[in-house]
């Protein structure tokens, strides 16, 4: 009998960017029309814009969300304005992970430097808790000539 594995456990999510937590809020993500999920493969040319964004979260709550590039010696941070997917070489997982505010946050000081950021820091720091919701996608790089 075949038992289910959590795709945020085989794609390394858990463990590599954030622990093992039980999802309490619907967050789906959408490119343009592509609805982003756990493992799938996004051209870095779909994913140059914004995503959109969705929670079924209550509307008086506050949330943080943190996108994240744990392969590259560069990860983004949503503070920062949004830089699409830009994998210099292999295959990336980009991770959006979504804290429920325990209050209203002050506006945040945008780092010095994107690298190094570490999700489970950032989330102790601001005292955000577990997450409430996370979905990850694959990306590599595109040739120059078959972008789009």
């Amino acid at each position: 009998m075949a038992t289910n594995v959590d795709p945020l456990v085989v794609g390394r999510v858990i463990g590599d960017v954030v622990d093992m937590f039980v999802p309490t809020v619907n967050m789906s993500v959408y490119y343009g029309s592509k609805h982003v999920t756990n493992g799938c493969d996004i051209k870095p040319s779909m994913a140059a814009a914004p995503p959109r964004v969705l929670i079924s979260g209550l509307p008086t709550d506050f949330y943080t969300l943190v996108m994240t590039d744990p392969d590259a010696p560069s990860p983004r941070k949503e503070i920062l304005p949004y830089n699409g997917p830009r994998p210099p070489v292999g295959i990336h997982r980009y991770i959006l992970v979504l804290f429920r505010q325990k209050a209203s946050m002050s506006a945040l000081e945008p780092p010095v430097c994107r690298s190094h950021f570490n999700t489970r820091a950032f989330a102790q720091y601001f005292d955000l808790g577990m997450p409430v919701a996370t979905v990850y996608f694959n990306a590599h790089k595109e040739p120059a000539n078959r972008k789009r």
